[in-house]
């Protein structure tokens, strides 16, 4: 693992760390684990070169980086402090203090309401935003939906798994950066 090695052979190399769960949550799921990445500090290296290259690509690109919770606030500093670019959270309903903006959005399991803090974005701004996985897209949809009301402009994205099956992709409209797929 070098930073001299190209960013798709990192990402292979990311792929020994994860950990696979058979019939997780429910029997016939082979649940991929991409957290257990940060189990091995040698993944934590690794992803973190991954994250560097792919902030080099995106420098001058993008003016901030939304996190979404929670898994979002793990690996989105670090993109941050490569792209030298402030970090915002996107959270839940209640979890961030001050007056806030909210957009309430319908889930496959049930209603949920995303937050951003009212002064945390500008009018215009460029902004990455990053999560830990998409499957339906929902979430994703609704925080760029958020930033948009905000005033930014999601020009980005990344996760670092994507199921591919569900065509979460589909109900975006910006591009996205999937490290790995299911």
């Amino acid at each position: 693992m070098t930073s001299t090695n190209t960013l798709e052979d990192n990402i292979k190399m990311l792929e020994q760390y994860i950990e696979y769960f058979p019939d997780f949550p429910k029997p016939g799921i082979l649940y991929k684990d991409v957290l257990s990445v940060l189990s091995h500090s040698d993944g934590i290296k690794l992803l973190e070169v991954i994250l560097k290259q792919i902030s080099i690509k995106l420098r001058g690109k993008v003016d901030c980086v939304a996190m979404l919770e929670t898994r979002g606030f793990i690996f989105a500093p670090i993109l941050s402090l490569h792209l030298n670019v402030p970090c915002i959270p996107v959270s839940k309903k209640g979890n961030l203090p001050g007056p806030v903006i909210e957009l309430p959005y319908i889930l496959e399991y049930g209603e949920d309401i995303l937050t951003v803090q009212l002064n945390s974005i500008t009018k215009g701004q460029k902004i990455f935003i990053v999560d830990d996985f998409l499957a339906t897209g929902g979430t994703l949809e609704a925080a760029s939906r958020l930033i948009e009301k905000a005033g930014g402009e999601v020009v980005q994205g990344l996760v670092l798994m994507e199921k591919l099956e569900l065509e979460g992709r589909k109900r975006l409209n910006f591009p996205m950066i999937s490290l790995l797929s299911e």
